[in-house]
């Protein structure tokens, strides 16, 4: 079984060895994603909320260009510098999820990169 790297240049670019996504076979994992400017690459830091709104808009041109969607979505993984965010992630988090929400694992990190208030990971299957 081959694997095929994602790339988009509507999400940013990473900034370690380390690709957007991976497809192998029917599953697209996607890596670690911060609110990171396009162009300056440096870290968007607003409030939480807009933080994650940037984060999730960026995973789903991740996942567009993997040719699926968030309904897609199995797995996600929330890495927060702050755990009392969580409600305020959830906020906007569970606004890109029309049917069922996949399943999740949300923790607290000392520090995420470039000092980020919130990381998130998806894996998610191509349906036949």
């Amino acid at each position: 079984m081959s694997k095929k790297i994602v790339k988009t240049s509507d999400a940013p670019a990473p900034i370690g060895p380390y690709n957007q996504a991976i497809i192998v076979g029917d599953s697209v994992y996607i890596s670690g994603t911060i609110a990171m400017d396009l162009q300056s690459k440096q870290l968007i830091k607003t409030t939480i909320k807009e933080e994650t709104k940037i984060v999730m808009d960026y995973i789903g041109a991740i996942l567009k260009a993997a040719g699926i969607g968030y309904d897609n979505v199995v797995k996600t993984t929330i890495f927060l510098n702050d755990i009392n965010n969580f409600v305020f992630v959830n906020e906007v988090y569970s606004s890109y999820f029309k049917n069922d929400y996949p399943a999740r694992a949300t923790v607290q990190a000392q520090r995420l990169p470039k000092d980020a208030n919130v990381e998130i990971s998806m894996e998610a299957k191509i349906f036949k």
